[in-house]
C-alpha cells in the first residue's frame, strides 16, 4: 500500500497527515479524520502537492484552493448528515 507521510511538524489547525491508496488522513483542530476516495472522489487523481495544500476557511471549514474544494468541519464529524449530491444537466441542443 502506497503512503506519503507529511513530515511537517509545524503546529497548524489543519494538515494532511498521510495519503493512502484509498483515501487521506486529515487532522483538523486536533481531531483526525479519514476521507475515503469513495466518498470524496475529487482527491483520487489530484496532485499530492495540491492535497497537502489545505488551509482553514473561516472557523468551521477547510479549503483546498488548487482543487476548488471546501468542506465544512461538521461534514467530517457527521458525514451521514451530508449526503453528496451531484446534479447533471442535459445538454441543450438547438
Amino acid at each position: 500500500m502506497k503512503s506519503n507521510i507529511n513530515v511537517n511538524t509545524e503546529n497548524t489547525s489543519v494538515s494532511v497527515r498521510s495519503i493512502m491508496q484509498d483515501g487521506i488522513f486529515l487532522s483538523v483542530l486536533g481531531n483526525d479524520y479519514y476521507l475515503s476516495y469513495d466518498r470524496l472522489p475529487w482527491f483520487k487523481n489530484a496532485k499530492t502537492s495540491d492535497i497537502f495544500n489545505v488551509a482553514m476557511y473561516g472557523k468551521d471549514s477547510i479549503r483546498w484552493d488548487a482543487l476548488d474544494i471546501d468542506l465544512g468541519i461538521d461534514s467530517l464529524k457527521s458525514p451521514e448528515k451530508y449526503p453528496l449530491v451531484m446534479k447533471r444537466y442535459a445538454e441543450e441542443t438547438i
